[in-house]
């Protein structure tokens, strides 16, 4: 089994390859990641490994931007130092998790349970997963944009939050629509905004879609677990939401 570790502090990167050799010394770790960014590389220029070892507060941001940019199907044992609400959604979603200082037995026990669900892996269920995860947890430690500049004629114009009604992609390109219905690009990818939007006054929906709290108008229950959203200024076409996300979403409305 190939594993790589995902871990800023040199010391805890060693311990816990001493660590996982002592637990089963078949786990071959392939690679040391420190940031982001190298991991960004390594995931370019690499097969997936079996597993990967995450820690969640890396030097240059938190460690879901990997996963948030780059579809990696591997199983992630991620290492946290977060709150109790944050690790009862690693549990929710099945995805497993470590609370540093990490002792010995719960890294044997987390090892043997992914060795134990390997035959019924799907590493498409497991995106969707990750996905599911990082759409459920708060934006910790991160700036949000309050407006945008967008080019208009010979200008650009700035845009507050508050006038935005929702962001959609079309043709490889992302228009930013305000409650006025003007609709104006922007130079951002979809994945870009999330990071960057408060998530607590914009969700996204889908693929194609990123909607402020104001801009839902109604919600409809439609087959197979998906809801139907009206959105103001209406789209051009229907706004569905998963039934995996569908409960994120409802929480998100609840507040």
């Amino acid at each position: 089994m190939k594993a790589i570790l995902i871990e800023d502090e040199y010391p805890a990167a060693e311990r816990l390859e001493k660590l996982i050799k002592k637990i089963d010394e078949e786990i071959e770790i392939v690679a040391v990641l420190d940031s982001i960014e190298s991991s960004k590389r390594w995931f370019s220029t690499h097969p997936a490994p079996d597993l990967i070892f995450s820690d969640i507060q890396l030097s240059d941001g938190l460690s879901f931007a990997i996963f948030e940019s780059m579809a990696i199907p591997s199983p992630i044992i991620f290492t946290t130092s977060y709150d109790e609400y944050a690790i009862k959604a690693f549990k929710v979603k099945s995805i497993d998790y470590l609370l540093k200082p990490i002792k010995p037995q719960e890294l044997e026990a987390a090892i043997t349970k992914f060795k134990e669900s390997q035959r019924g892996f799907s590493a498409n269920d497991y995106t969707l997963k990750i996905q599911s995860l990082l759409d459920s947890m708060p934006a910790v430690g991160r700036k949000h944009k309050t407006r945008f500049l967008v080019p208009y004629n010979d200008q650009l114009l700035p845009i507050p939050q508050e006038e935005i009604a929702y962001f959609y992609t079309t043709n490889e390109m992302v228009c930013l629509v305000r409650s006025d219905n003007r609709q104006f690009l922007v130079d951002y990818t979809l994945e870009e905004l999330e990071r960057l939007l408060n998530p607590t006054l914009f969700f996204r929906l889908n693929r194609q879609y990123i909607a402020s709290l104001a801009a839902v108008q109604k919600i409809h229950t439609y087959f197979n677990g998906k809801l139907k959203l009206e959105l103001q200024p209406e789209p051009s076409h229907d706004i569905l939401v998963s039934r995996e996300k569908a409960p994120h979403f409802k929480a998100w409305m609840e507040g």
